[in-house]
């Protein structure tokens, strides 16, 4: 039936850094259509409270496990675990990721290229690029094992397609060194992001198993009132997104409703990227 198409009755999907901004509204998201939300993060009493959150509002089934995606034991472990408890895992959203912090006292801004750590580098590669590939690994295999198939959903960024305009975080009492700048690791990840989406389209496609991408644009979070102004004026919509604009798009992606797509790379942005 057509009115049935987006829901997500009886499927196991599972959520990397559920208990994270975004992660949270994708949890909330998957619960109200039906499916069962299996939430990663680092933090069991975290993720404990968020599942109880949603089973009472949405009699969601919801569980979760602290898995640090980082680990390749712990994520195979964790999916084989998923599997003698449900018998099968129908989705996966890659939404983990390191989040850059701005804020520093030195005499040269850490964020900038020819400051950056290698270790704050590899860091943020090892969660949100190779952490995103351990869990396709493993919990994708599971999902190609399906005889429906599955679907799995990438979270990369506006920052994927387009590059950091840097303008946007100067400020005019910093002196050049002390600027700071959304940090290189963060286009690596985002990009590569894409990439192991593209991969993934064409390698399990013969099981059905859809694997697509969603570019968010930046989320009205606490921000400055000067940062503000200068980012809508990068956007034909004149604004940023609420956390939870990006819901609708995630249903779309996990459900039926969008069968025939895969290996797209869709961005929401408010027309950003489109300029």
């Amino acid at each position: 039936m057509l009115e049935d198409l987006f829901r997500l009755d009886n499927k196991f999907i599972v959520i990397t850094g559920a208990t994270g901004l975004l992660g949270r509204k994708h949890a909330k998201a998957i619960a109200c259509y039906g499916a069962v939300p299996i939430l990663l993060d680092l933090s069991q009493k975290k993720i404990d409270d968020f599942a109880n959150e949603l089973n009472d509002k949405y009699d969601a089934n919801a569980i979760g496990f602290e898995v640090d995606i980082t680990n390749e034991k712990m994520v195979k472990d964790n999916a084989d675990k998923l599997i003698a408890k449900f018998g099968r895992i129908d989705g996966l959203v890659n939404n983990a990721a390191n989040n850059p912090q701005f804020n520093d006292s030195s005499k040269k801004h850490h964020t900038r290229l020819e400051n950056f750590s290698l270790d704050i580098w590899n860091q943020d590669l090892a969660v949100g690029l190779t952490g995103a590939f351990i869990c396709c690994k493993h919990y994708g295999y599971q999902i190609s094992k399906n005889k429906k198939g599955g679907s799995i959903v990438n979270i990369s960024s506006d920052l994927g397609l387009i590059a950091p305009d840097q303008n946007l975080y100067s400020q005019k009492s910093l002196d050049a060194d002390l600027q700071p700048v959304k940090p290189v690791s963060y286009s690596v990840v985002k990009t590569g992001i894409i990439g192991l989406t593209r991969y993934l389209a064409t390698y399990w496609a013969n099981k059905n198993v859809r694997c697509n991408a969603m570019c968010p644009g930046g989320v009205e979070n606490n921000l400055s009132a000067s940062f503000m102004k200068k980012v809508t004026a990068k956007i034909p919509m004149n604004r940023l997104a609420k956390a939870n604009e990006y819901q609708g798009t995630l249903i779309w992606m996990l459900s039926d409703a969008s069968s025939y797509l895969n290996g797209s790379i869709i961005a929401i942005d408010g027309g950003r990227t489109t300029w």
